[in-house]
């Protein structure tokens, strides 16, 4: 890899949530990539595992700390995730690696396949909505595993791919022409999940999901 730039370590070092240094992370990260020594193929095999063994599932979310970790969602014994425990664990294994890697947040309007979602909801929009960066040939390229292939095939929408060089952000139209996602609001990057913001952005945006004293999210 090129030389880092001043400062770039801070998304190298593992952290509460993306802890790059657990074990099972570690041991996870190196069953994906194999022998292979090429970064930014590593990259890609390490998006395509977590995009398609990890389920996307948005009615599961605990706004918890232990909850957001890498690992957890390694030991959880149904593989299912959200887009920031997806990316979170994402990150972890590209910098087990040394690639750096941070997270980038948006608001987005989701168009195809959360019908029951958005109503739940009381709104369209999703905030806080994660997507990884990771540092390749000298530049930030944007990748989303979030939503396996899976889900993809069966809302009609094509899976995102992501070979490393170019931004894989998100699926703007389904193939009959539908639209499918937008993204309205960027809160920009982030080396750790900003917590304090994240929940505060869920607390403002869907209230009725809180319970009481206010520690926890539950669609349910």
């Amino acid at each position: 890899m090129k030389e880092l730039n001043l400062g770039m370590e801070i998304y190298l070092l593992p952290t509460y949530f993306i802890d790059s240094d657990h074990p099972d992370v570690i041991s996870y990260t190196k069953r994906i990539v194999g022998d292979e020594k090429d970064p930014v193929q590593q990259a890609v095999k390490l998006y395509y595992a977590v995009r398609d063994e990890f389920w996307y599932n948005p009615y599961n979310i605990s706004l918890k700390h232990k909850e957001l970790k890498a690992s957890t969602l390694l030991h959880r014994e149904k593989k299912m995730g959200y887009c920031t425990e997806k990316a979170c664990l994402y990150n972890a294994t590209l910098r087990v690696l040394g690639i750096p890697s941070r997270f980038h947040f948006f608001d987005v309007r989701n168009h195809i396949g959360v019908e029951r979602y958005t109503q739940l909801l009381k709104t369209d929009v999703l905030t806080y909505h994660a997507c990884s960066e990771v540092y390749l040939n000298g530049k930030w390229v944007k990748a989303t595993p979030a939503f396996n292939k899976e889900l993809c095939e069966k809302t009609g929408v094509q899976p995102l791919d992501f070979n490393g060089i170019d931004d894989s952000i998100f699926q703007e139209f389904s193939p009959d022409g539908r639209e499918f996602m937008e993204y309205i609001q960027d809160h920009g990057t982030c080396h750790d999940v900003p917590h304090d913001m994240y929940v505060m952005n869920m607390r403002k945006h869907y209230p009725q999901f809180f319970p009481g004293d206010g520690s926890d999210f539950k669609v349910f």
